[in-house]
């Protein structure tokens, strides 16, 4: 679904890479073909380093553990986590189910905010700040949540709008956008509608690629990524990975949580943190070629046995790390690690990573969000807009049924006004007013639970990603109602107002569109209320039935009977 205009670009830039492809065979000097080379970036960027030394993390006993017996008050996830994260190095968090790898990622990136976390974490050799380090680092959520309705392109133009600093101009960010979008390989889906996950647009690794795009058009220094490849088959598998090796040779500082990926996925990374349950580190270090530096620190422990010929190592390390055998053999992995001389090496390589480079400063940011509050009220409005008008289901479906409905009320009150000459008439004409409130209201505040409860989802990552504050999303969802409510009560008025019968005067017409608008307004926005205060859509509609049934009930108390 493009627009007409987009098609026009789309058969220009086709002409102009034809003119490109000709030119080419006339130019003998490679160097004076314009474009950048892969792997460069349009936007400079500060590589950083991450390193944590002796990370521990602790939350409350859940109750049920209590029930059980566990006598003590916290529960700890991470035990004396040391390691470091650093530029173009593409580094694998692995273990078994249960092992902490997510949690500790959760950590190092801030988005634990509930437990007690313990130990020292920098950024370039400073203590880390979690407002400045989200600004600098991007985090690729296992579950890929899009707002459905927009395409690709507008979907990376979009972080790229609020991620990026004012200070660029706009022509940078366009060039930094297609610059992405050719990086992650997304260029002949960059018109396509995300669409709803199982249901329509983009597949499962598309979809992981526009994840991963939307990410690094905020042009971060450190990428988190959680289970990138999960759900995914070979093949798209290997192309998600293609695109992050391609992030990785830009320089940028990469992390992923992995598990039990393939031989050729595992072998993609440069180096290793393997966990066992616990949060214990049992390996931390380099991959070498073909796995040999892990497999050999594995196979010179006792009691392992050797991996076979043309086996997964990824596979053969957790069977021969699993608590199973650790029992059997009597050994402890990560005390082995411990006292290994790897781990005194990792321990030196952290201390030096942790010293600010001579010349460095600390991140500072003058404020919270790269966009001031109306860019991010303009940018919300935008998206809001998009996702509006490409909604027929949701908008087109509640025009049909006002119309419909409004032509049934006035049928069934067909020139009532005209005829209010006792009492019996005049509470008709309050029951018609009273029916069509509730029944328009209810509707209203029914049908836009869904389409608030989508957004919903998204609105809870972009705000982590420190794109912009509530207010501004809020200003925008209720603003872009407005010319959709105000088309229904015009509807409304021009079907019913003739057909009822009521006096025609500018007057009592203006109070008559008035009412019915902020009435549609009252209902959508409890809608919205209920989405927002609930946990889920089910139980906001379970509300909002409460409601209608309770209104009436009052209705019948506060309506006198004649």
């Amino acid at each position: 679904m493009i627009s007409f205009e987009r098609y026009s670009q789309l058969q220009r830039k086709d002409d102009k890479e034809g003119l490109h492809e000709e030119s080419k065979h006339a130019v003998n000097d490679p160097g004076n073909v314009a474009g950048p080379k892969t792997g460069q970036t349009v936007l400079p960027f500060e590589p950083l380093t991450v390193t944590f030394q002796d990370v521990q993390y602790y939350v409350n006993i859940p109750q049920e553990m209590k029930e059980r017996g566990y006598k003590h008050k916290k529960l700890q996830l991470l035990s004396g986590i040391t390691g470091a994260f650093r530029p173009g190095v593409l580094t694998a968090l692995m273990g078994v189910s249960g092992a902490g790898k997510t949690t500790l990622m959760d950590v190092l990136s801030g988005r634990k905010t509930s437990g007690i976390i313990e130990g020292d974490i920098r950024i370039g050799g400073y203590p880390k700040v979690q407002d400045t380090f989200a600004r600098v680092s991007s985090y690729c959520e296992q579950n890929d949540i899009h707002s459905p309705l927009i395409t690709v392109e507008e979907s990376v133009v979009y972080s790229a709008w609020l991620r990026l600093p004012s200070q660029i101009d706009s022509k940078t960010k366009d060039e930094f956008v297609n610059k992405v979008i050719e990086t992650i390989e997304l260029d002949r889906v960059r018109d396509c509608l995300v669409g709803i996950p199982g249901v329509n647009g983009l597949s499962t690794e598309q979809r992981k690629r526009l994840t991963i795009a939307v990410e690094l058009v905020a042009n971060p220094s450190i990428i988190f990524m959680d289970e990138p490849t999960s759900g995914l088959d070979a093949r798209a598998a290997a192309i998600v990975m293609r695109a992050v090796k391609n992030v990785v040779e830009m320089g940028r500082t990469v992390v992923c949580t992995i598990h039990q990926p393939s031989i050729d996925i595992f072998e993609a990374f440069d180096e290793l943190i393997l966990m066992k349950t616990g949060g214990h580190i049992i390996y931390c270090g380099p991959l070498g070629q073909n796995s040999m530096r892990v497999v050999e620190y594995f196979q010179n422990i006792s009691g392992v046995p050797k991996i076979k010929d043309n086996y997964n190592p990824a596979t053969w390390m957790l069977e021969v790390t699993s608590t199973s055998v650790e029992v059997g053999n009597g050994i402890d992995f990560a005390q082995i690690y411990k006292g290994s001389t790897l781990c005194k090496e990792n321990k030196e390589l952290v201390k030096q990573l942790s010293s600010p480079t001579p010349g460095s400063k600390d991140l500072y940011f003058p404020t919270r969000f790269p966009q001031n509050g109306l860019e991010q009220f303009k940018a919300c409005l935008w998206k809001q807009c998009l996702s509006y008008w490409r909604s027929p289901a949701y908008n087109l479906t509640r025009i049909v049924f006002m119309t419909a409905s409004s032509l049934m009320f006035g049928v069934l009150f067909w020139q009532q006004g005209k005829n209010i000459n006792n009492q019996q008439d005049l509470f008709s004409i309050a029951g018609s007013m009273y029916a069509v409130i509730i029944f328009f209201g209810i509707n209203n505040c029914s049908t836009v639970l869904p389409f608030v409860s989508t957004e919903r989802t998204v609105l809870y990552r972009e705000r982590f990603a420190g794109m912009y504050s509530s207010w501004a999303y809020s200003f925008a969802q209720v603003l872009v109602e407005i010319p959709y409510l105000l088309t229904l009560a015009i509807i409304y008025v021009i079907i019913t107002y003739p057909m009822i019968g009521y006096e025609w005067s500018a007057y009592k017409l203006f109070w008559a569109l008035y009412s019915m608008f902020c009435t549609l307004l009252y209902f959508n926005y409890l809608g919205m209320l209920l989405v927002s205060l609930t946990p889920n859509i089910q139980v906001a509609s379970i509300v909002a039935s409460s409601a209608y049934t309770m209104l009436n009930l009052f209705a019948g108390f506060i309506i006198p009977k004649p």
